[in-house]
Formats: structure tokens, sequence, C-alpha cells
């Protein structure tokens, strides 16, 4: 296994690959919840990325792309295990006992992980001022933008048991970062669409059974599932896997990990915006300012990446001429 260098890619489909992981996946908060209305969680991971898998898997076939090539579907399941089972697993299990507050504050340190995890990139990332700045900042404003339930939280009798929900929830985020680094440092031939459609696929393979284990398939009323439950099952296939989660492994493969890990500050963001508007959820101004600073910090840690980029341009050409 090689290390792989950052590809070239189009601006133009770069920021709608980051538009769709930005606003979709901060979707999904709302749609999971929809979705849990009526499906078991571990049954609802399995039917997500079993289907997602399965169609991204036949239209590449159809395509004419080969998707039986052992290498790469090792290399896959690797990557779908950190990323899906366990970094994914962990959310939706842990969701049954914590407040949503809190698991969007733990799944938001793991733009913090990828900094201490990417070892090919140490020098540059802890050399560049503004993306450290940029990533303890974010961070910070989350916690701000959720410091009223956390004190919530803190304040009752039951504080103490959220704890290993808590640890679990870390794991979690730094399984997720080394899952990310490992598609990006260790590329497989192949496109990314095939390399996608497995990692779903292996994730829904382990959810499965795990589903079977902890005995939700089994007294399932299937026709008792509302209607908004199966349209949410839906959103979360197409959008959420096939698209959002394909956009994310090609950034990973176009874009610096630090930048790409700043979908952990932005889909809170987009969370609590659509609450606002579509759950007449109430928003005040602290957290207004945790979203301002949150937003601030992604647009630093942005513009440190292309400036520095734009630098290294000049310098190859004027070394060139």
């Amino acid at each position: 296994m090689a290390l792989t260098s950052q590809k070239s890619a189009s601006p133009l489909l770069v920021i709608i690959a980051f538009a769709t992981v930005y606003l979709v996946w901060g979707s999904t908060y709302f749609f999971i919840k929809m979705a849990v209305d009526g499906f078991p969680p571990l049954l609802l991971g399995a039917l997500r990325f079993l289907t997602a898998g399965i169609l991204l898997l036949t239209w590449s076939a159809i395509k004419g792309e080969k998707v039986f090539i052992k290498r790469n579907i090792i290399h896959a399941a690797v990557t779908g295990f950190l990323l899906l089972v366990i970094g994914n697993g962990v959310v939706i299990w842990v969701e049954q006992t914590l407040p949503s507050a809190m698991v969007a504050i733990m799944v938001s340190s793991a733009p913090i992980w990828f900094v201490l995890f990417d070892k090919p990139n140490w020098r540059a990332n802890f050399k560049n001022t503004s993306t450290i700045i940029g990533l303890i900042i974010g961070f910070a404003g989350v916690i701000l933008l959720f410091s009223e339930q956390i004190g919530n939280l803190f304040g009752s009798s039951t504080a103490g048991a959220k704890v290993p929900g808590m640890i679990l929830l870390l794991v979690g985020a730094m399984s997720w970062a080394a899952g990310s680094l490992y598609s990006k440092h260790y590329n497989t031939q192949g496109s990314a669409q095939v390399n996608t459609a497995w990692q779903m696929l292996v994730a829904g393979f382990v959810f499965l059974p795990s589903s079977f284990l902890n005995h939700e398939v089994q007294g399932l009323q299937w026709q008792n599932i509302p209607a908004h439950s199966w349209y949410a099952l839906l959103y979360l296939i197409v959008f959420g896997s096939i698209a959002a989660f394909s956009a994310y492994v090609w950034l990973l493969q176009v874009r610096p990990a630090t930048q790409v890990s700043t979908y952990a500050y932005v889909n809170p963001v987009i969370a609590v915006i659509l609450g606002v508007l579509f759950a007449q959820e109430s928003i005040t101004l602290l957290q207004i300012s945790g979203l301002a600073i949150i937003l601030g910090s992604v647009l630093l840690i942005n513009l440190s990446k292309y400036r520095k980029e734009k630098q290294a341009k000049i310098e190859l050409i004027s070394a060139v001429e």
C-alpha cells in the first residue's frame, strides 16, 4: 500500500461536493429522528447502507466498471468498518441515551483527531497557524451553540450515567477520523464510486446481524411503521448515503483532510437552522453567537488552505522561470 498524492479537481465540483456534505449531512439529524419513529436504530443502519451500497454498485457495474477486485474490496471493508460501523454505529447507539446536543459536541471533536492522526501532514498542519486556530475556535463555537443544553445535562442527577456514552462518542469520532485518513492516504485502484459502494455494503452486512442479535427485527410490526419514517429512510439512502457520503469520500482524495473535516462543525449549524425552520424550535442569542463563530472558523480554515495552495503555485511558477 503506497501513500497517494492529492488529486486535482475542478473548483466548481469541489464547491458542489462541500455544499452537498455540509447541507445534506446537516439535515440527516432531522431525518434520522423521523426515521427512528418507526425503525429500530441498527435495522435503520442496515436498510440504509445495504440499499445504498447495492444501488451504487449496480450502477457502477452497468457503466462497465470493475466492481469485484479483491484488493479494493479489502481496503473498502477496512474504511467502511471504521467509518460507518464504528463511527456511525456509535452515534446511532448512543443517541438512545444521550441528548442530541451532547452527541453533536462529541462528534464535532473529529477535526481535532484529523490533525492528530494525519501523520504524513503533521509538518504542514501544525505550521499552519490559521488552521489550528480555526479548528479550536470552531470547536469552541459548537460548545457555545449547545452550552445551555450542556448546563442542563450536567446539572441533573443522572449526569454520571452519561459518561460511558460520551467516551464511546470520542472513540467513534477517532474511528471516523482514522477511517477517513485511511481512505485518503491508502487509496486503491478503481473509482471512488465503487469503493464507496463496498464501504456501505460492509457496514450494512455488519448492522443486519447486529439488529437480529438485538432482537429488533423479530418483533417489528412492519405495517405499523409510519409513512414519514419510510420517506425519511428514502432520503437517508439517496441523499445521506449515495450523494453525501460519495461526495465526502471523493473530497478526501482531492482536498486536505483538515479542510474536509470542517463538515463536523457545519452540520450542527444546519441542524439547528432546520429545527428552527421546520420543527418550530427556538433559538437564543447565545446560539446565534455560536453559529457565527462556527461559520467564521470554517471560513478561516478554507481561506487558509486556498491561500497556501495559491502561494505554492506562485513559488512553483517562479522556480520554473
